[in-house]
């Protein structure tokens, strides 16, 4: 089953049928354009690649707009990715992919790029506990030892330390939809999913 791609709206919540809330991220998703369909023989793998929203006419490259027409569709996609495919569904060039290939109850998993914190210490970006902070400490968020001193007389590689922190590709599986809104291409998916206002996902079953 392909997914879609996707731009994250917000959170709010829905109530459910016994009245109680729900926390939701609203994502509108689709209509996704087909624009190649990968196979076996001539790729390697099955897959279809998909295009979402359009870029201005100015910033298309030929390249770009080759690749569009060759697949009937009109404008240049912003975003373009791939999803693979393993069911018996046929795709066709151009077809466009909705919210409707999903049904509320369904298990995906959304992947995007998760919010850039910047340079940030070992109780912000590992959750340290820190240390003593009364009485004026002056190392009250420092990590503390680095390591053995005699031997191996080195920091290990891999030890948590300050650094950068967010802005990585992630994902979340195992989420559920919650309602589904056909007329205005929305996705309701339970709890929250990686990135920022406007950020750019991919939503697979």
């Amino acid at each position: 089953m392909a997914g879609l791609i996707g731009k994250k709206m917000g959170m709010t919540r829905i109530f459910d049928d016994n009245g109680i809330a729900v926390s939701v991220t609203v994502v509108e998703a689709g209509p996704c354009a087909i624009l190649q369909i990968k196979n076996q023989d001539n790729d390697g793998y099955e897959a279809v690649q998909l295009g979402f929203e359009s870029k201005k006419e100015s910033r298309v490259s030929k390249a770009e707009k080759g690749h569009a027409n060759k697949a009937g569709v009109t404008g240049a996609p912003r975003i373009i990715r791939e999803f693979p495919v393993d069911d018996d569904f046929e795709y066709e060039l151009g077809q466009a992919l909705t919210v409707g290939i999903f049904e509320p109850g369904d298990s995906v998993k959304v992947t995007g790029k998760t919010k850039g914190k910047g340079f940030q210490g070992v109780v912000k970006r590992y959750g340290f506990a820190g240390r003593p902070a009364s009485h004026g400490h002056p190392m009250s968020r420092n990590p503390g030892s680095m390591g053995p001193g005699t031997d191996p007389s080195r920091v290990i590689k891999g030890k948590k330390l300050p650094g950068r922190m967010g802005g990585k590709r992630a994902s979340i599986s195992n989420l559920k939809v919650v309602q589904i809104d056909e007329e205005r291409n929305l996705l309701f998916i339970k709890g929250g999913v990686p990135g920022s206002r406007n950020s750019y996902l991919m939503i697979q079953k």
